[in-house]
């Protein structure tokens, strides 16, 4: 299992569908990608993907806004890798990453932790722990708004990529 996730912001028009383009995406440096796809802006999460998915993805619906938050961490549409072993780049649209960033701004993350906690803690040390787990959570989830809300600002779409 992959110990992260990363996530890049592109422009839609430098979007191309091709794996061999997706692959150097994230291949290349940063200051390289600024170049080829007109800027650049990355994130991040670490081995605790898995769970940041569930405080999302397990949260009750809101009909009204299509359940975003199955696409925060771990939806989008997948493209597959020449290697079929290695886990798919999944792709939000422009319109998918802004409807995400309305989600994360409008998400009271202390009710979508009170979901979740009774699943996450035993694997974080339990209630004694429930402090040091949920500021970790926390600040995951206040990276993943700023990164969506500028991502959607600039009106671009979103790769992401669980590295084999």
């Amino acid at each position: 299992m992959s110990t992260y996730l990363r996530l890049r912001a592109v422009p839609p028009p430098a979007l191309r569908n091709s794996t061999t383009w997706l692959e150097r995406l994230f291949d290349d440096d940063p200051e390289t990608v600024r170049h080829r796809v007109g800027r650049h802006r990355e994130g991040a999460l670490g081995k605790r993907y898995l769970d940041q998915e569930r405080i999302y993805a397990g949260a009750p619906a809101h009909p009204a806004e299509g359940r975003p938050q199955s696409q925060v961490v771990l939806g989008g549409r997948r493209v597959f890798r020449t290697d079929r072993h290695k886990p798919p780049f999944l792709v939000l649209t422009a319109a998918q990453a802004r409807r995400v960033a309305r989600f994360l701004a409008m998400a009271d993350f202390d009710a979508l932790w009170d979901f979740a906690r009774d699943e996450l803690l035993p694997r974080y040390g339990g209630v004694t722990a429930e402090p040091e787990a949920w500021c970790a959570f926390a600040a995951a989830h206040q990276e993943l708004r700023a990164f969506y809300a500028q991502t959607a600002e600039c009106g671009d779409a979103v790769v992401k990529w669980l590295p084999a």
